[in-house]
């Protein structure tokens, strides 16, 4: 064990001070301080002096061996002196300060707390703590929780959208149809071998049907020569339409000669027709034009023609564009069954605001060769946009084929006209009378569908909703 050094006459002056300050401290409890005439009965009781000022204690020896060679005293045991003086300080009687609290050395200090190399002191026998003041309460116990909150839990920052939340993998369609469904259904669900080609390929026909349109979008159906299933492709591709969307199309009777395309639908609920929706005053929403309306099975509307052949003679070209100026407010897709008078006065306001047309044929030289004048007359008269983006259709009206070579045919309008499709020949519609798309044949169904989706890829290029009027 290694002998403490010799202390200085520093450290000298700091035992003898607290030493001082002790007995005075004793004299005081004891009554017998000369210094003290009237002591307080009530004084608070002192806590002793700290271990580091207490004289020959093991604290304050090592403060010795932190002085220089010099005698020059170590910045710690000057703090010492000083707190010792101001204790004096403190120790003695105010005539007008109040009672001075315990000592206790401030935690800002520097130094503090002391670093004891063998635990800090335990307090001398018999201390206690001093009592606490009058009136004083402890704090009250903070409130216990409730019994569904759990314990806290740490701060989660948030993804930054909900894109994560997207599915990943998408289960496979149901099949509809063929050998798929039935393995699907007889598995119970368990093996499902998805969508076919075909399936897929009709998916994708119908959702370019179900484009958005701005405003409305108008058909013109037309030909020179009668008998070749005008009327039959106006409702057939009206149904399409009306049966792929969600929104309203109608079919507008423009035939001057008393037209058929009414008697084409089951719905007998009202007799107007064309003229007297234009006579009716009080068309101020769509229930009074569905006033004078049919509807077909497939939702497709239909505004009948006149009957009379003296009065339907009057419906010109004035009369045309006030019906589609009521109905383009109602409707999103309006389609016109024209007569076979190309020269006919309506005629002039058909083409004018038709967005597209619709050129009808037979599979039949004849009709072929009326087909293509028609195109060459409107050529000439200037609607050669119309051409380009017309839809010729081959509507078969007897059963086998017509023994001409219908490759050729399609070679002439495919270089003249935007598409051209074949509508083969089915008994449902031969029969001439209310036509229901669920007694069409398959290949009939997709074949309208084929020719609604030709029709729809100008749907997105209107620009706006700006149409000609």
């Amino acid at each position: 064990m290694m002998p403490d050094p010799k202390p200085s006459s520093d450290l000298d002056e700091v035992e003898a001070r607290a030493a001082a300050l002790q007995d005075r401290m004793a004299a005081r409890r004891t009554g017998s301080a000369d210094d003290s005439a009237s002591p307080e009965p009530s004084a608070p009781r002192r806590l002793p002096l700290p271990p580091w000022q207490v004289p020959n204690t093991a604290v304050s020896r090592d403060i010795g061996r932190r002085f220089d060679q010099d005698d020059t005293p170590a910045p710690q045991t000057r703090r010492a002196v000083d707190d010792i003086d101001e204790l004096a300080q403190k120790d003695e009687p105010a005539e007008s300060a109040p009672p001075q609290e315990d000592w206790l050395p401030e935690p800002e200090q520097a130094g503090y707390p002391p670093q004891w190399p063998q635990g800090p002191p335990l307090p001398p026998p018999g201390w206690m703590l001093p009592p606490p003041p009058p009136g004083w309460m402890p704090p009250p116990p903070p409130d216990a929780p409730p019994a569904n909150v759990g314990p806290p839990q740490g701060f989660r920052v948030p993804p930054p959208s909900l894109d994560q939340a997207q599915l990943v993998d998408r289960t496979r369609s149901v099949p509809q149809s063929g050998w798929r469904r039935a393995l699907h259904r007889a598995s119970g669900g368990r093996i499902n071998p998805g969508e076919s080609r075909k399936e897929r390929e009709k998916e994708d026909l119908l959702a370019l049907i179900r484009q958005p349109i701005a405003g409305d979008f108008r058909i013109a159906v037309l030909s020179i020569k009668g008998g070749v299933g005008k009327t039959t492709t106006t409702l057939g591709l009206g149904s399409a339409l009306a049966m792929a969307r969600s929104d309203r199309v109608i079919a507008v009777d423009a035939n001057p000669d008393r037209g058929t395309l009414a008697e084409r639908v089951s719905d007998s609920s009202t007799e107007s027709t064309v003229r007297d929706l234009l006579s009716d005053p009080n068309i101020n929403r769509y229930a009074d034009v569905r006033s004078h309306t049919r509807m077909a099975g497939s939702r497709l509307e239909v505004l009948a023609s006149e009957q009379e052949p003296a009065v339907s003679e009057v419906f010109g070209e004035a009369d045309y564009r006030r019906t589609v100026d009521i109905l383009r407010h109602y409707y999103n897709i309006i389609l016109t069954d024209c007569g076979t008078g190309i020269m006919h006065s309506a005629m002039a306001g058909v083409l004018d605001l038709a967005h597209a047309i619709v050129l009808v044929s037979s599979p039949a030289m004849d009709a072929a060769r009326s087909a293509s004048a028609t195109l060459d007359w409107l050529m000439q008269h200037g609607h050669s946009t119309l051409v380009r983006e017309a839809h010729v259709v081959l509507s078969s009206s007897r059963p086998g084929s017509a023994g001409m070579k219908l490759d050729k045919v399609y070679e002439h309008f495919e270089a003249r006209c935007r598409s051209i499709h074949h509508i083969p020949f089915d008994p449902h519609l031969a029969e001439g009378a209310d036509i229901d798309f669920s007694l069409l044949n398959p290949q009939t169904y997709q074949a309208y569908l084929g020719l609604a989706g030709a029709v729809a890829q100008k749907f997105p290029r209107l620009r706006g909703g700006r149409h000609r009027q």
